[in-house]
């Protein structure tokens, strides 16, 4: 190497590269720093902050509680309901309320709630979107949830969430899988012994494809001429 060497010698070529750091070195670095007084208060007043945040909650859960106490019952028939815990069916009374002899029939609570497509005919030709409108935000917003959550189980209404949802896409599949909550709510309130029984996410392979099956033979030898006579085969 030369005795004088030029300083445009380092950026050229055979500048050396620089060496890898060790591993865990960046961990290490990104642990090195300054705490000081300032950085204590700041972090005292944010800690102070969340814990006032979780005082306030505490209050608040508290006091739906004692609220929700007479209907304690109806909560614990929403809470078997797939998708649905405690919280969403507080909402859900909270929104609906618990006597269902304002609403004749399941069809007029899905309607109330605007869960059900609206398609207008005239003349034959059908307009719209089939879009549901705008309903209760508090209560789509928990159904939308709830439906969601149910599509995560392995339930009659987890596997009707998927199979919609494979078909139709997921905001289909909220909307259907909420129609189908407020049909069993509106169920589950009005009759005071009534449960709610979950159907099995196998109901479809060995009850509906089945029948479904069977009416397509029907139709097929039908359509050929024939009259079909079901009988059950001897076990």
């Amino acid at each position: 190497m030369p005795a004088t060497m030029p300083l445009g010698w380092l950026a050229g070529p055979h500048k050396t590269a620089p060496q890898r750091p060790e591993p865990g070195f960046r961990a290490v670095q990104a642990f090195a720093g300054h705490f000081t007084d300032h950085h204590a208060f700041l972090l005292q007043r944010m800690l102070a902050r969340v814990d006032a945040i979780n005082v306030d909650i505490a209050a608040l859960e508290a006091k739906i509680e004692e609220q929700m106490g007479p209907f304690v019952a109806a909560v614990e028939k929403l809470d078997e309901i797939p998708g649905i815990n405690p919280a969403a069916a507080h909402v859900i009374l909270a929104e609906i309320g618990i006597q269902m002899q304002r609403f004749p029939t399941a069809g007029h609570l899905v309607s109330w709630a605007k869960f059900v497509p609206g398609v207008k005919e005239s003349a034959g030709k059908k307009k719209g979107k089939n879009a549901t409108g705008h309903g209760n935000s508090y209560l789509a917003r928990v159904l939308g949830n709830a439906a969601v959550a149910a599509g995560k189980t392995d339930t009659f209404l987890g596997e009707r969430y998927r199979r919609i949802a494979r078909r139709r896409g997921r905001k289909k599949a909220v909307v259907a899988i909420g129609r189908s909550l407020l049909v069993i709510i509106w169920h589950l309130l009005s009759q005071d012994d009534a449960r709610f029984h979950d159907l099995g996410a196998d109901f479809y392979t060995t009850r509906i494809d089945p029948e479904r099956r069977k009416r397509g033979h029907i139709r097929q030898l039908e359509a050929l001429g024939y009259t079909v006579t079901l009988q059950p085969a001897a076990a």
